[in-house]
């Protein structure tokens, strides 16, 4: 597996080393040596997966508020998404800033604690798999508005309002 930084460093994407053959292919989605030696967590305490029938559906920006913030290792099993990490670190040079990629089953994406993080489908039927480090805590859950002019993400074209949940809409 290959691990780049994006623009923000600290944020980073995996690129999975895939073993081809007559059966198929193969690849490593994680390893904890590798993750440590990038200084990338290693415990993980919640997994999340979610299924999004439409291109276009837009999840996010979400967070989790202290003292129960949350790294997530972002990966999608099948589909393609415009995956979104914001800056919410007020000690950070970074704060407020945004880095996008897109992500397909050959890759993931670390985001660390301390970042809301979002997509938009690109394909139909898109899962996106979760890790967390800390476990989901409802009352601590917490959203920037997906299309806030100030954090300025330029979205796909096919991201849809109208598939932006309620919560996520307000």
């Amino acid at each position: 597996m290959f691990i780049e930084p994006t623009e923000i460093e600290d944020v980073v994407v995996i690129t999975f080393d895939f073993h081809e053959d007559t059966r198929g292919w193969f690849a490593e989605t994680y390893d904890a040596v590798t993750f440590r030696a990038h200084g990338l967590p290693t415990t993980w305490q919640h997994d999340s997966w979610s299924l999004s029938p439409t291109p276009g559906t837009v999840r996010g920006l979400h967070f989790q508020a202290p003292p129960e913030e949350q790294a997530k290792l972002v990966r999608v099993p099948h589909g393609r998404v415009f995956d979104v990490a914001v800056d919410l670190r007020r000690s950070s040079p970074h704060f407020g800033r945004h880095v996008s990629v897109h992500i397909d089953h050959r890759q993931a994406v670390f985001i660390p604690a301390g970042f809301a993080h979002g997509f938009c489908t690109l394909e139909p039927d898109t899962e996106v798999a979760y890790k967390m480090t800390v476990p989901y805590a409802k009352d601590l859950a917490r959203g920037v508005a997906w299309d806030d002019p100030q954090i300025g993400i330029e979205w796909p074209e096919i991201a849809n309002v109208l598939t932006v949940s309620d919560r996520d809409a307000e």
